[in-house]
């Protein structure tokens, strides 16, 4: 579904940024240059973000050292 009509963002093009490695909504906003024409798609980029970091299995998510 498209998130940002103005850049042409979808919220694939938000959750592969997180998948990329971004670690904040910040840096997806910054990646994409989500909300930075008109700004009306920025709640609703922000719902798909937090959404999509609740879907995660916590017990697939481990660390390396």
């Amino acid at each position: 579904m498209y998130v940002c009509l103005c850049k042409g963002i979808t919220d694939k093009h938000i959750r592969d940024a997180v998948d990329s490695g971004a670690g904040s909504f910040r840096e997806v906003r910054r990646q994409l240059e989500l909300a930075s024409q008109c700004g009306k798609c920025g709640s609703l980029a922000r719902d798909v973000y937090d959404s999509y970091l609740n879907s995660y299995d916590e017990n697939l998510c481990y660390a390396a050292a």
